[in-house]
Order: C-alpha cells, then structure tokens, then sequence
C-alpha cells in the first residue's frame, strides 16, 4: 500500500512528539514536522525520526532571496527526507536555485521539491482584499503550479478542491499534497478550505496532510486507522 497520509507531528519538542507516536503506537507512519518542531530540535528530529523508520515530509516553507534558498536546501539535503517545501510566491528564480541546492548537495537522494501555493488557511477574500493578487482562488492555485512546475519542483502544496485542475493542467505524475483534511465531525479549527479523506483521493490527490483530527481524538490511534480506511475505500475520478 502506498504511504499516502502524513501525520503532521504539530508538537512543541521531541518529548512530546515521541510520547505522542508511542503512546498511540503510530510507530513508522509517515510524519511531517513543521517549523515549531524542527527549529526547537533541529536535525536531530529528523534522525531520530528516520531512525525509526518514519517517513518525513520537512514542512519548512522556505521564501527567501534565491542564494539564501539555495544554500539551505544545500544543506537539508543531508537529512535525506522524502519531501521538503518552499513558496511558490519566491518566484521561478527562488524555484530554480531551491532545486539546485538540492542537486548539488546531495544528487544520490530524491528528496521531492514540493511548492506552497495557497495556503488552506486562507480565502478568496484575503487573496484578493489583503494580499491584491486578483482572480479566485482556483485560477491562483493553477498558475502557481504549472509557473512552479516548469522552474523544476515536483508538485504542490494545495487543497483538495484544487487537486484536479491542477492534475489537468500539470499532468498525473505532478505531486499534489493536500493539507486541512479533517475526518468526519472533526472541527475545521483555523482551516477554511477543508475536506475529507474520501474526497481528497476522489480528487486524485497523493498524499494527504493530516493533524489536529488525529492528534486531538480521543482516540488517535483509531482516527489514523479511519483515515486509512476512508482513503482506500474511496476511488479516484
């Protein structure tokens, strides 16, 4: 079975973290660890973390002028984590030397390149009225994908409703990570455009993103175990 949802491990340090996976024996699942996360512990999570063999989605949103971007996948490249992002908004240059920092750091691991496009947390009217970039959401999420794609990253950060134009426009083999799903009665909390497991992967989306519908259950183990089953049984369009 393909390793498709991710456990955002939200947590404030290691201790917590690890507590979390063991108590609920969520050992070896796939994880993603945020900025919270990684910059309290720093590269010492991610090996403790592959140590027991989980896979690792480095959720750090690089945006940054594109020599600082590339110098520092040049050196997460030595984590050798499946996939690590930054924001499509840095623009084609960013993109291009994000992907050679990657490269040249470390060209014996396919660590994906994943773009940030909108996040989930936000709505068209923040879009249009706060940031003054024009259009509806889906228009703005397709044209960051398909610029992001031609500047070399792997897929996208999007939320499920996006999933298949940017399939359409990109191609089936472009990566799309679906982060605000939300199981069944689980509250949205500061998501706006959320969706279950079901229909992110009737969608097409490949890998899912999922947290606070797991970490705050009353019973993770079995939140995880549901998000599993609500993905396999469902079938994609």
């Amino acid at each position: 079975m393909k390793e498709s949802i991710y456990l955002a491990l939200d947590f404030p340090n290691w201790q917590e973290a690890n507590s979390f996976i063991e108590d609920n024996h969520l050992q070896g699942v796939p994880v993603k660890v945020g900025m919270e996360l990684y910059y309290r512990e720093g590269p010492r999570i991610i090996e403790r973390l592959k140590q027991n063999n989980h896979k690792i989605f480095l959720d750090l949103k690089l945006h940054d002028i594109p020599t600082t971007v590339m110098r520092t996948m040049s050196v997460l490249s030595s984590l050798e984590v499946d996939m690590v992002n930054i924001h499509a908004l840095g623009g084609s240059e960013m993109i291009q030397r994000a992907r050679e920092g990657l490269l040249n750091g470390n060209p014996n691991f396919d660590t994906k390149l994943i773009a940030v496009t909108v996040l989930t947390s936000m709505d068209e009217q923040v879009l249009n009225n706060e940031m003054g970039i024009p259009g509806n959401l889906l228009e703005t999420t397709v044209k960051l994908s398909s610029f992001a794609q031609k500047a070399g990253v792997d897929g996208v950060v999007c939320s499920t409703h996006e999933v298949n134009r940017v399939k359409a426009i990109c191609g089936e083999d472009f990566i799309t990570v679906t982060p605000g799903i939300r199981l069944v009665d689980s509250n949205v909390n500061d998501q706006k455009r959320v969706a279950t497991p079901s229909i992110a992967r009737k969608n097409g989306a490949d890998y899912l993103v999922i947290g606070r519908s797991i970490t705050q259950a009353e019973n993770p183990k079995k939140a995880y175990e549901q998000a599993l089953v609500e993905w396999e049984e469902s079938t994609c369009n």
